[in-house]
């Protein structure tokens, strides 16, 4: 076997460390500091503690709080034009899978003459980017730990660029900012933290022997721990795991790819606006059991993650038991499952499932199951 894993040079894990920021960006040798955020992220003062601990080390700062979900390519770039125009010579990604996304593409391109279309696709970029520290505040995307940008382009498509510049130099993770989390937030994005594990564990095309490990120590911090952060939001100790679980399972993805769960999770952000680890959550159920002939045994593995103290007579019945588990935590988790409930309306299902294979097929590839699409467009009826 023959494969590549790259990782963040440094993690740092420490609940208050967000007022290490300003030490640890000085470390980088950065003076201006551009903060990339969403307009929550201020109102929670989560930004004000960024600037403080950053002013304190010396460090001039500009605040860009306009990230949305889904990042618009035209609000990247606005991002981008800021932080060149300043003469930026660091950026801190906060908040989010969608504001560290866009953080990492303006550490990137303000740094460059590169557009953001001539980019996207793998491995396109040139040159260096700033100095760059990313602190998510949801348990998670993982997007603090991979070279993977997405974005919404002007097309309302979503693009995807791979290149090892957008590997952050440090991953910040301060358990405190995810106490006051909605329970919706909290829910779907460790659902998606889940599919990261579950889908890099069982990649058709990466799969490999650091990622597996990975994913199978990040999955039982999520699945013994979403629950109970669900339940009860000031739990401290289960907060931190979430958070290092996201973090672990994004390491694990970004070295083996998600797959189908993501392939089919896409249009439903680009297209209506659903929170990507929402979209996510809607079809993952669905995409397991269909799964389930070709990836049962993978299943059967991960399954003492999610189900403790369990003594299975067969594998075909710690794999049933694995999905069957995945099938009661979604709507467990207070989360809508149904797609015309959050807007979808039932004459995309085609459309959707058309891009999916036409313009996504590389997620598809990765599923353990081959997958047409006529059996996308049949996942997304089920859940209509």
């Amino acid at each position: 076997m023959s494969f590549m894993f790259r990782s963040v040079p440094r993690i740092v894990c420490e609940a208050g460390g967000i007022a290490k920021t300003g030490t640890l960006m000085k470390e980088l040798g950065a003076t201006r500091v551009t903060v990339v955020c969403d307009p929550g992220i201020v109102t929670l003062g989560y930004a004000d503690k960024v600037q403080q601990s950053l002013e304190a080390a010396g460090i001039a700062v500009q605040i860009f709080a306009d990230v949305q979900a889904d990042p618009p390519q035209n609000i990247v770039q606005q991002a981008i034009d800021g932080a060149k125009n300043w003469k930026a010579d660091g950026v801190i990604g906060l908040g989010g899978g969608s504001s560290l996304d866009s953080a990492k593409l303006v550490a990137l391109l303000a740094n460059s003459d590169q557009t953001i279309e001539g980019i996207y696709g793998i491995d396109k970029a040139t040159g260096d980017r700033l100095p760059l520290i990313q602190i998510p505040t949801t348990a998670g995307t993982g997007s603090e730990v991979t070279w993977v940008s997405v974005i919404t382009d002007n097309n309302n498509l979503k693009q995807v660029v791979y290149t090892p510049q957008l590997m952050p130099d440090i991953a910040l993770l301060d358990a405190e900012l995810t106490y006051g989390l909605p329970q919706k937030v909290t829910a779907a994005t460790g659902l998606d933290a889940m599919v990261h594990a579950i889908e890099g564990y069982t990649s058709r095309t990466r799969k490999n022997p650091i990622a597996d490990g990975m994913a199978v120590t990040a999955l039982s911090l999520l699945g013994k721990n979403l629950m109970k952060v669900i339940e009860n939001p000031g739990d401290k100790e289960a907060r931190s795991a979430m958070l290092q679980g996201s973090l672990i399972a994004g390491m694990a993805f970004a070295n083996a790819s998600v797959a189908a769960i993501h392939g089919l999770a896409y249009p439903l952000g680009a297209r209506f606006h659903i929170p990507h680890g929402h979209a996510n959550a809607l079809v993952m159920a669905q995409v397991l059991r269909f799964n389930l002939p070709a990836a049962g045994k993978l299943y059967a593995e991960l399954a003492p993650c999610l189900i403790e103290d369990c003594d299975f007579a067969s594998e075909e019945e710690a794999a049933e038991a694995f999905v069957r588990r995945i099938e009661e935590m979604v709507p467990a988790s207070g989360l809508e499952t149904r797609l015309r409930d959050l807007g979808v309306t039932e004459e995309s299902l085609s459309e959707m499932a058309e891009e999916v294979f036409g313009k996504i097929y590389r997620l598809i590839e990765s599923n353990p199951r081959d997958m047409t699409a006529s059996d996308i467009e049949a996942i997304y009826r089920q859940v209509y």
